[in-house]
């Protein structure tokens, strides 16, 4: 039988914080929590096991692509 509920995503992979909207990448899972860290670097937050989901195609790219824009505009 299919299950309609998505796999949350794993340590070091892409995920979408579904109650703030901010994407970043999974860290860790501690306690009742999943931490992410924003995709640029920067403080991790917790969020809510069932709030963490893959985000979609065009988001990922799109939040890939802006700190990709910021690390140029800094000249890194």
């Amino acid at each position: 039988m299919a299950s309609n509920q998505q796999t949350r995503p794993g340590i070091g992979e892409l995920a979408k914080d579904s109650a703030g909207g901010r994407i970043g990448v999974v860290m860790d899972e501690v306690g009742n929590r999943v931490q992410i860290r924003p995709i640029g670097g920067g403080t991790e937050w917790d969020a809510m096991p069932e709030n963490v989901v893959a985000p979609g195609e065009r988001e990922g790219l799109s939040a890939r692509l802006a700190v990709k824009n910021g690390n140029s505009r800094d000249g890194l």
